[in-house]
């Protein structure tokens, strides 16, 4: 199988490393970019980095490296990239993989998604950044990086009705001890249920790459393996 990993809000495609390792060990081609102007391409951000360059980063990697029968996985923000790279080349795409991942209508951006949070990271905005305010001054690399508050603002646009039709399934991570209900992302995973996805729960935290990455990597694994489920 051929993996897209596409990492979350503040992070670079370093977070997937254990992930990737774990992937390839089972014999999967893995691609884990890092979005324009985080992680190692942290130094191309810019006020005029918005969702659609983030999309345009994926769509790009998938068409140069030719890149076909994709299972595309997203992390949190991540959701909003991958809805727009499926909306663009639904037909490179296998499968679309949510993990703790908002799923985006036409018009809606991640600030309207996160509803009450949007105040949070509205206070964490300087200079038209959104600036991850647990990342010491002098904590050595690999950590999260201001992001555009574009990317978080910006509205998706889509477009394709053949993006409807791809094959998709939703990971809910939860906290050991914790109720689903009672989760961040348990509204996202309800949108997934409607549309009829397969919704799956992974005992982790949030950032599951980290806190649970052979889980992970096993369930990525078994879903890519999954046949089709009926929409």
């Amino acid at each position: 199988m051929t993996f897209v990993l596409v990492h979350g809000a503040w992070h670079g495609g370093w977070c997937w490393r254990d992930v990737s390792a774990l992937l390839r060990k089972g014999g999967h081609q893995v691609h884990a970019p890092s979005l324009t102007g985080l992680g190692e391409r942290k130094h191309l951000g810019g006020g005029r980095v918005d969702l659609d360059t983030h999309i345009q980063d994926v769509v790009g990697l998938i068409e140069m490296e030719d890149l076909r029968d994709v299972v595309l996985v997203g992390h949190s923000y991540g959701g909003m990239v991958i809805t727009g790279v499926a909306d663009r080349v639904p037909d490179r795409i296998r499968r679309l993989v949510y993990l703790d991942a908002f799923i985006p209508r036409d018009g809606e951006s991640m600030m309207g998604l996160v509803g009450t949070r949007g105040a949070d990271l509205s206070a964490m905005s300087k200079d038209g950044y959104i600036v991850p305010k647990w990342v010491g001054a002098n904590e050595p690399p690999p950590h999260d990086e201001p992001q555009s508050l574009k990317t978080i603002t910006d509205a998706i646009v889509l477009k394709n009705p053949a993006a409807r039709a791809l094959d998709a399934t939703y990971i809910l991570t939860v906290e050991q001890g914790t109720r689903p209900e009672n989760d961040e992302f348990y509204p996202q995973s309800l949108r997934a249920k409607a549309n009829g996805w397969p919704v799956l729960t992974l005992t982790a935290n949030h950032n599951a790459q980290w806190s649970a990455p052979e889980a992970l990597a096993a369930m990525l694994a078994e879903v890519a393996r999954a046949p089709a489920h009926k929409q």
